[in-house]
């Protein structure tokens, strides 16, 4: 319908602050302490501009791409996010869109629903971890994945378990049960759209974990799955080189901000590495992942596949990471906010805004593809960029 239709991704995520419960927005706000990391990863892209030319520009653009083995309409990948309580058809609407447009997922450990679902509607699937358990337990859940189909792991390690948000964190319990729903009753009654899609499939958010359950158990609750992690001892390059082997596949590890932990990532084994801060999640203080891009192109980019994670709201977002080195991008709370304002449409929608985005942008500057681009495409003002750990 036209009018469930948005042009910005930022008209999707004002819809969707009105549709959903405000504890839900809130935990996809999400955020660390002051909150320094989540707004650079915005405001940076911002700070770049464009080079653009007026005349003999290019009729046609060509977007498509390969990442990890795998054929994208446009150099764009979903992020693995625990989708949980945004729409009662969750990552299966996600997976649905994402192949509607021919680009791939990141399906997380903390996701709504197995992985066996989303593959059955997405061959284009990577199952993201955590290290969270032993190393038996952690072998289970590659062996479901490759059961399931994926076409890769996904290894999240930009993650400190920091505490605190300045402006208050969401309540969010431990498991829908009376108790529970009396208290959210009210929020869930103010979201009158929201609470009906859930009631007309007599479905009611569970806040559990498939993923993470072992062969023959009851999911665990998404606290139960996250004392599990925290509990894990944190990983050495040792554990990680060894559950790249044990998968012997497309093993992409998340979270890369400094050059001497690229350079690790390559000798672990790693086919491709994501530049992220964890979406601002992690360590509060940690520049935007643009700011610290081209340095980890400069050192490793010949080496392994680069994929660019935090802070994509537009085409041209886009554009200024590849034209900066990286092979792709993945997106996260923008997609969960179309998700939100109109299930899988509005995931589709999203896509459509950021490739619309990426052609516009391109033709503005003069590229007909993706190989054209140079980082002398991109105006960064002095002091822009970062490099860490070199």
């Amino acid at each position: 319908m036209a009018d469930k239709w948005f042009e910005s991704v930022a008209v999707a995520q004002r819809r969707a602050e009105k549709r959903l419960p405000k504890s839900v927005y809130a935990a996809l706000i999400a955020g660390a302490e002051k909150g320094v990391s989540l707004a650079d990863n915005l405001s940076a892209f911002a700070e770049l501009g464009l080079s653009p030319h007026i005349a003999d520009l290019p009729r046609e653009r060509h977007f498509a791409t390969t990442v990890m083995g795998q054929d994208l309409s446009m150099p764009v990948f979903i992020s693995p996010t625990g989708v949980q309580a945004v729409h009662p058809d969750g990552e299966v609407a996600v997976a649905r869109a994402a192949a509607n447009r021919g680009v791939p997922i990141g399906l997380s450990s903390f996701a709504s629903k197995p992985i066996e679902e989303v593959t059955a509607v997405n061959s284009q699937v990577f199952f993201q971890m955590y290290w969270s358990g032993d190393r038996d337990t952690m072998v289970q859940r590659l062996d479901r994945a490759r059961a399931a189909g994926a076409k890769g792991i996904i290894l999240t390690l930009d993650w400190s378990f920091s505490n605190g948000r300045d402006w208050g964190s969401p309540w969010i319990p431990e498991k829908m049960d009376l108790k529970a729903m009396i208290k959210l009753a009210p929020e869930a009654l103010s979201r009158p759209r929201w609470f009906w899609e859930f009631i007309k499939r007599a479905h009611i958010p569970p806040l559990h974990t498939p993923n993470m359950a072992l062969p023959g158990t009851t999911p665990p609750t998404f606290f139960g799955a996250y004392y599990e992690w925290m509990q894990s001892p944190l990983p050495t390059w040792d554990d990680i080189a060894w559950l790249i082997g044990e998968w012997n596949g497309q093993f992409l590890v998340k979270g890369v901000s400094r050059v001497d932990d690229a350079h690790r990532v390559v000798a672990a084994g790693a086919t491709a590495l994501s530049v992220s801060n964890h979406g601002g999640n992690n360590l509060d203080g940690t520049p935007a992942s643009i700011r610290v891009l081209p340095s980890i192109v400069a050192a490793v980019g010949d080496d392994i596949e680069i994929i660019l994670d935090g802070g994509i709201r537009r085409g041209s977002d886009v554009v200024k990471a590849v034209a900066l080195g990286a092979r792709a991008v993945m997106i996260g709370r923008a997609y969960l906010w179309g998700l939100a304002a109109n299930g899988q449409a509005g995931v589709e929608n999203v896509l459509d805004v950021l490739r619309g985005g990426i052609d516009a942008t391109m033709t503005g500057i003069g590229r007909a593809s993706l190989a054209d681009l140079e980082p002398s495409d991109v105006i960064a003002p002095e002091g822009f960029f970062r490099t860490l750990g070199a």
